[in-house]
């Protein structure tokens, strides 16, 4: 019998952080949204906020905390994206928030989710 590799530790993380939103009441407006700047992982929104979720994954604490790799040049870059997707979708907000959400993915299918919010 052959075996799949299960999904990856960034699916994982993506998928728990959505269903923490989906908990939360969020809706999810789009996922993985890609022009030639970049990708946005979440875009979301409740009530009149629209939210850019940037969601960072990892294994184990190993190289520290998931946050910690969204450096002041990929805030940058997720805010130039957020204007990009804006203009494209023509989408508008009585206010727009950017939250990093940080998943460990423990074995099987344990996954512990922190969302900060308002996190830039």
């Amino acid at each position: 019998m052959e075996s799949r590799p299960g999904p990856s530790v960034g699916a994982r993380g993506e998928e728990a952080a959505l269903a923490h939103y989906r908990d939360h009441g969020y809706r999810l407006v789009a996922r993985n949204w890609r022009c030639s700047l970049g990708e946005l992982d979440l875009v979301l929104t409740r009530g009149s906020v629209l939210v850019f979720c940037e969601v960072k994954a990892r294994s184990g604490r190993a190289y520290g905390e998931p946050f910690e790799a969204v450096t002041w040049k990929k805030q940058r870059k997720l805010r130039a994206l957020a204007l990009a997707f804006l203009a494209v979708s023509g989408r508008t907000a009585d206010s727009i928030r950017f939250d990093v959400a940080s998943v460990t993915a423990g074995p099987g299918r344990r996954t512990s989710v922190f969302v900060f919010e308002s996190a830039f």
